[in-house]
């Protein structure tokens, strides 16, 4: 698969990974409108206990004009691989350009505990699912192929988003490992890359932030080996996650010391980097932070 033959079309090279389902959806709404009109190019969303992600997508991408909306990510085990494909081909016949269907296989405790469902061997898994994926007649909707990108941090599932998918979208990850990703899957494959960010209020605050987003991450097996693999080492892995990883994973300081952590994921190779700011709580609003940050990437 390749770039032009998934065709989407990102108003700005950054965008903003946030977490909806807190929100009333007229609200959230609002707020999507709020943040295309500060220039961010694209509104990525995870999938967890709380809203059908691609039902979402829907009332997003009709309450905006120009935003790319995104999966950060759907969750495979929530949907079968055909509903999701014939789901996913009508947003993008409806809004050519616009949607990016992001997949993931979730995290084991997530998966047998909440959905009492059966989870191992994550890359065989999600590769069957492609295939299913794919064996869905393309008559549907002529010509609407969405575009779709897989949350890889292991190299053999980074390589699968480029056989069976159209690229990647790694999460708190290093520049480094944008990088690497990008050497993996070549110029011909999307990279749209996570980046964290703490600003506003003092630095000791920053950090409490910084570390509570990271902490919530570092009991998921996935994250901690893929945070082995980018040179940490089991003294930051540690349930909570270490000072070190914290700063390393998120922007923190002034705005533009921030804007400087996503902009070294797009010299590293990444098409697009969506930023998330480490609030307060999932109901904090992340407008007042959105709208420095756009300011100092000159948005």
């Amino acid at each position: 698969m390749a770039k032009q033959d998934a065709r989407v079309e990102f108003p700005s090279k950054v965008g903003v990974f946030w977490n909806t389902d807190p929100w009333p959806i007229r609200d959230a709404q609002n707020m999507a409108r709020e943040i295309e009109a500060m220039g961010y190019g694209s509104l990525f969303m995870p999938e967890g206990n709380g809203r059908d992600a691609l039902i979402a997508s829907a009332a997003f991408l009709g309450a905006t004009d120009r935003l790319v909306v995104g999966t950060g990510i759907a969750n495979i085990h929530v949907r079968v691989p055909t509903a999701a494909e014939s789901s996913a081909r009508m947003l993008a016949a409806l809004y050519p350009g616009r949607f990016v269907l992001g997949l993931g296989v979730s995290h084991a405790p997530f998966v047998e505990g909440a959905l009492a469902a059966t989870y191992s061997k994550p890359l065989t898994t999600m590769r069957t699912y492609l295939e299913g994926m794919n064996s869905l007649s393309a008559e549907l909707d002529p010509g609407a192929r969405p575009t779709r990108l897989l949350a890889a941090l292991g190299p053999k599932m980074i390589e699968l988003s480029g056989e069976l998918a159209d690229g990647a979208h790694p999460y708190l990850v290093l520049p480094e490992h944008t990088r690497t990703t990008r050497t993996i899957l070549g110029e011909d494959a999307w990279i749209v890359t996570e980046q964290a960010v703490a600003i506003g209020g003092g630095a000791q605050d920053q950090l409490r932030r910084a570390r509570s987003h990271v902490g919530l991450y570092s009991r998921l097996d996935n994250y901690r080996k893929s945070w082995l693999r980018q040179g940490f080492d089991q003294s930051d892995v540690v349930i909570g996650g270490s000072e070190r990883l914290a700063r390393a994973l998120v922007g923190m300081g002034s705005p533009e010391e921030a804007a400087a952590s996503v902009t070294a994921h797009l010299d590293a190779g990444a098409d697009h980097v969506v930023v998330q700011i480490a609030v307060e709580t999932p109901s904090t609003d992340p407008l007042p932070e959105l709208r420095a940050l756009a300011a100092a990437l000159g948005l």
